[in-house]
């Protein structure tokens, strides 16, 4: 029986463990905090999956929440008009399959209650390079799905694969209750505000029932730069509300009555978007293997996080399965990690483009989604496999064919 140890039990080496116990390999999941402390801690991400991803948790019986978790049906996107009140761009489109979004900590207890009940070990530590150095001695394969602290040091930075070197956004998350539906159907609200940043909201599930979650990210250096004076959870809420009473008065009335779903239910940071080398080297020479946010860490801003992991988690799963008994060595760990950038490749594309001001080509996109059939629908259920965007949303040239196909139809 291979033995498989795994640092970080979020979205990516969780659903990798449980799958690995499932097809009978002996896993070790070590992480920092128990069940019981991820569930009454502060929020992790905002974590809105769409179908593809969702499939992934489908296929090994994790789906616990599909009749729970409030649906996401579709995308919104407005863009505010420059000159004066009102909205240059205003579309929706529903998705083809709904999207849904678990507050991780209501998944990850669960999940690690479902992974100790199939026979796995978790340990509840701190992963030092130390630490690895022993699992590898009595592991098979090491896989570190965790990018914190000095084990996130291991892998190196992709240079060729990362844009930036800086974060991009100024970011902050506010679960609420008690804001006002989307009519007629529930949706990603994205807004985007040249110059500013961009707010987007959608339906999710928490701790405390059916929520909203409002994801802020503010250009470095504007005005939606404003979290670092905000010290209580009542100043954060205030500071949203803020927000949206300067820039998107559509999306301040739909909040007169929000109130935080819990204490906790609020993050602010930044980070830079980066692509590291997925294969690391402990001092003693022996290599473990980067997953998830480790080695594909993405900015919010397109929402593809949490889908990243789950692909990410399945790509690998099937590549330990294909393997069988022989090694798991540096060039299997590079393959694997290769076959998941056959797909993350474009998603990373994608959302560095959304980070960078708009061409006027993409504007153009945007706004005859109000108009083309299809269009509208197109954009929005690329959320769901990015690759779709591909080459009409990032050419100027097959963006202009694209649109002139679509006008003559």
């Amino acid at each position: 029986m291979k033995s498989i140890s795994i640092v970080g039990g979020g979205q990516s080496g969780l659903q990798l463990g449980i799958g690995l116990l499932q097809k009978g390999y002996d896993v070790k999941i070590i992480q920092d905090r128990t069940g019981e402390e991820i569930a009454s801690g502060r929020v992790l991400s905002s974590q809105c999956q769409f179908d593809a991803a969702l499939q992934h948790e489908r296929d090994l019986g994790l789906n616990y929440w599909e009749d729970e978790c409030p649906p996401v049906e579709g995308i919104s996107f407005v863009v505010p008009n420059p000159e004066g009140p009102g909205k240059a761009i205003d579309w929706s489109a529903r998705l083809d399959d709904k999207a849904q979004s678990v507050d991780q900590r209501v998944k990850m207890p669960r999940w690690l209650e479902e992974f100790e009940q199939l026979g796995g070990k978790l340990e509840i530590a701190s992963a030092d390079v130390a630490k690895l150095e022993l699992e590898a001695k009595g592991a098979d394969l090491v896989i570190v799905a965790s990018g914190k602290g000095e084990i996130g040091k291991l892998f190196e930075r992709d240079a060729d694969r990362s844009t930036f070197d800086a974060p991009q956004r100024a970011l902050a998350l506010t679960y609420v209750h008690g804001m006002r539906p989307r009519e007629p159907f529930s949706a990603v609200n994205f807004n985007l505000i040249p110059g500013v940043g961009e707010y987007f909201v959608f339906p999710a599930l928490t701790t405390t029932g059916p929520c909203e979650i409002m994801v802020f990210e503010g250009i470095p250096g504007g005005p939606m730069d404003c979290w670092k004076d905000v010290k209580t959870p009542a100043e954060h809420l205030a500071k949203s509300k803020e927000i949206l009473n300067t820039f998107l008065p559509w999306e301040a009335d739909r909040c007169h009555n929000v109130e935080l779903t819990d204490e906790n239910g609020i993050l602010a940071g930044r980070f830079p978007p980066t692509i590291r080398k997925p294969v690391g080297t402990l001092p003693s020479g022996a290599k473990v293997m980067g997953l998830g946010d480790a080695v594909c860490l993405n900015d919010p801003i397109t929402g593809q996080g949490a889908n990243n992991a789950a692909k990410a988690a399945a790509v690998y799963l099937d590549a330990i399965l294909a393997h069988g008994d022989r090694p798991f060595d540096e060039a299997w760990m590079s393959a694997t990690f290769e076959r998941f950038w056959d797909y993350a490749q474009w998603v990373v594309r994608w959302t560095n483009m959304m980070l960078l001001p708009p061409p006027p080509f993409v504007l153009d996109i945007m706004g005859s989604a109000q108009v083309l059939p299809g269009l509208a629908q197109r954009i929005a259920n690329g959320f769901d496999d990015p690759r779709d965007f591909f080459p009409w949303f990032a050419d100027s040239n097959a963006a202009q064919d694209y649109l002139t196909s679509l006008q003559a139809a």
